[in-house]
């Protein structure tokens, strides 16, 4: 099986593409799945479009099965092309955000299969047939189980003060700092950017917090709540995206009924008063969330599309 990965360029990230697609193609890959990845470095429809030519070239010389492209714009330049079937994963802000949804609806029309990482996505998009509700996995790593004493010390933090993580850039204006900001401040607790920091130390972070706060204006299944999850952190978070549906059942997680700094930063108080680990990690294996087992129901997609 050959799959061509087709997704935006990402200047400054390893392999220049965004980790949970590059965590994705190494589990395929673990399967047996021989995979090349296309990055669009243009930007907008026309910078999009910029790139057929090139990618007509890339799939002339490696013949793939499918393309898996991740996002609506990247599926809807991948579908230009009409001799090998296209898989379109929508990841949420091709979705939630009006101008990009337009695009997204004309991928979702030209391809052989769609993938929704959210329930919420989907019931928004209203795709038709051959669709899939799979959000993105995450990988299980020894790192992870690291103690909050000792990620604290190679993070550099002090060991008894209060830390929560913010989830994201406070200069993402989608990710809503001002009101996590106004939360962490009644809590108490120092908040922390999640910005600049290696997928290693990202996941250090995690283990280092007592607590991650996510007050997005919007999301589809956010990777980020998921690598908190494998790591026993406590989260508190907006009902956004997949939210709700990940965290239901899990001791020390909280999602707000409103989006108040008081109710926040009452949740926060009680995340920050749990002790240990929650058992996040145990609901994302059982929910089928291990990118092994996410690239499995991906091949069996691939293999459908193969066949017919």
């Amino acid at each position: 099986m050959r799959v061509l990965l087709v997704c935006s360029f990402k200047e400054n990230l390893a392999e220049n593409a965004a980790p949970f697609i590059v965590e994705q193609r190494n589990a395929l890959q673990r399967l047996g799945v021989e995979c090349e990845m296309f990055l669009v470095k243009g930007k907008g429809i026309r910078g999009y479009l910029r790139q057929l030519h090139p990618l007509k070239d890339r799939i002339k010389e490696f013949h793939p099965d499918v393309i898996h492209a991740h996002y609506g714009l990247c599926g809807l330049l991948a579908n230009l092309q009409r001799k090998v079937p296209v898989v379109t994963t929508y990841h949420g802000s091709d979705i939630n955000e009006k101008r990009a949804r337009r695009f997204s609806k004309t991928a979702m029309h030209l391809s052989a299969w769609n993938v929704f990482v959210s329930k919420k996505t989907m019931n928004i998009a209203r795709p038709g047939k051959n669709v899939t509700l799979l959000p993105c996995g995450v990988d299980l790593t020894e790192l992870q189980l690291t103690s909050k004493q000792e990620a604290r010390r190679q993070m550099h933090l002090e060991q008894e003060k209060q830390y929560v993580l913010f989830a994201g850039a406070f200069d993402n204006a989608v990710k809503n700092a001002p009101l996590a900001f106004e939360a962490a401040k009644l809590s108490g607790a120092e908040l922390l950017e999640l910005k600049g920091y290696t997928r290693e130390e990202v996941t250090l972070l995690m283990c280092a917090a007592d607590a991650l706060l996510m007050t997005s204006l919007n999301e589809g299944s956010p990777q980020v709540i998921k690598e908190a999850m494998v790591c026993g952190c406590p989260i508190v978070s907006v009902d956004v995206g997949d939210v709700k549906e990940r965290v239901d059942g899990v001791e020390g997680c909280f999602v707000a009924q409103n989006r108040e700094p008081q109710e926040l930063s009452n949740l926060l108080g009680m995340a920050l008063a749990f002790q240990g680990r929650t058992q996040g990690r145990k609901k994302i294996i059982d929910d089928g969330l291990e990118n092994g087992l996410v690239a499995k129901e991906l091949m069996g997609i691939y293999e459908h599309l193969k066949r017919n």
